[in-house]
């Protein structure tokens, strides 16, 4: 699988669909079962991780725009405090324990242009190889990062990157952690960060940084004991449901035209929990995006020209990574009624969604074409 390092959030959203398909059938008839991933069950109490590391970094020129701005190097500083699950929840034992964490990350770019960042993100790392001696994990992550030095039109604007103080950041990393006492790790790591707003506000490039980490962690116990057995599959693995849901969002069209424009979007699927770890999606949506109404006037030659209508509909197929009442959101979608084609046919989603109750929902996704980000969904739904 190749990385397109095209300064936008989620390249590998249908490539993890694709991977879905292969573990189950098609929706049916809903049937409502109480879920049991997150009901809490007796286990050995969990112990805390602490790290800190010091982090150098390259910038990715991923387009010509951007250039001007990748001839430093950037270096941070990560403070992390880590949760090891023990399980307490029958998801931990069918993830193999994982970690959850939440990490405080500082960037210096070494460019007056771009300045420094901060960040705050959560994080689940999942074990590859563990050992008395040695844990080599895989850790993904997101979170939210300020920008003090973002463009602006009039004081800052070569800066193409960041358009926003207020950006969502994204994290890949290959974590090694060697065990130098009971206590002491040294952590070495090989990571990608990924800065962006979803063009909430334009110009937005977005920031790669390809980042090598070096540090320690203070284990309060390693290793941490873990439950003598993983817990049974959910009562409703192989059962069917529907999901309704409505999202709003906003975006701009360029970086001279500071308007936010609405972006609305109905959305019905059919689902299948297919395994304690998956469920499978089909369905079709409808977008409203008022960015495109705005272009279609601008570009009017005369104020009573007849104009295409704006409005999207299109079929997808999704595929939900479960963590308990949490979930990794994936979609595949295709355009079926797409008058003013502003873009391409096809289009990808990827975002968090979280099931508060057995009826409600919510989720925070971003949907793009091409792996060039369009906009940031805020949706809630009911899942019958």
């Amino acid at each position: 699988m190749i990385l397109r390092f095209k300064g936008r959030l989620q390249r590998v959203s249908f490539y993890l669909v694709i991977a879905a398909w292969w573990s189950g059938g098609l929706p049916g008839r809903a049937q409502t079962l109480p879920p049991a991933d997150s009901v809490k069950s007796a286990a050995p109490a969990s112990k805390i991780i602490f790290g800190a590391y010091a982090q150098g970094a390259i910038i990715i020129s991923h387009t010509p725009p951007v250039a001007h701005l990748v001839a430093s190097h950037p270096t941070g500083f990560e403070l992390n405090a880590q949760h090891q699950t023990t399980g307490a929840a029958p998801w931990h034992g069918w993830y193999k324990y994982p970690k959850v964490g939440l990490a405080l990350i500082y960037y210096d770019f070494h460019n007056p242009i771009l300045g420094q960042s901060y960040a705050a993100s959560v994080y689940l790392s999942k074990a590859i190889s563990r050992t008395a001696r040695h844990d080599l994990s895989f850790r993904l992550g997101t979170g939210l990062a300020y920008f003090p030095q973002h463009y602006d039109l009039y004081t800052n604007r070569k800066n193409n990157f960041v358009s926003s103080a207020l950006n969502a950041t994204l994290q890949f990393r290959l974590e090694y952690d060697l065990a130098l006492s009971p206590h002491l790790g040294l952590l070495l790591g090989l990571g990608l960060n990924h800065y962006s707003n979803g063009a909430t506000a334009k110009p937005n490039f977005g920031i790669n940084l390809p980042t090598l980490l070096l540090g320690f962690n203070y284990h309060q116990l390693r290793p941490v004991p873990t439950a003598p057995a993983l817990a049974p599959d959910p009562a409703d693995v192989g059962h069917n449901f529907w999901n309704l849901s409505t999202s709003l969002g906003y975006k701009q069209r360029s970086g001279g035209d500071q308007t936010h424009y609405l972006v609305n979007s109905v959305t019905l699927a059919a689902g299948r929990r297919v395994s304690r770890k998956s469920n499978l999606l089909v369905g079709v949506e409808g977008f409203y995006d008022r960015s495109l109404l705005a272009m279609l006037h601008d570009s009017a030659s005369h104020p009573g020209e007849h104009l295409p209508d704006v409005k999207k509909a299109s079929a997808f197929a999704g595929h939900e990574l479960l963590f308990g009442r949490l979930a990794l959101v994936t979609h595949l979608g295709v355009y079926f009624y797409n008058p003013y084609k502003s873009n391409g046919f096809l289009y990808e989603r990827v975002g968090l969604k979280y099931q508060f109750t057995n009826l409600l929902f919510a989720d925070i996704d971003l949907k793009a074409h091409r792996a060039i980000a369009d906009v940031i969904e805020f949706k809630v739904g009911v899942k019958l």
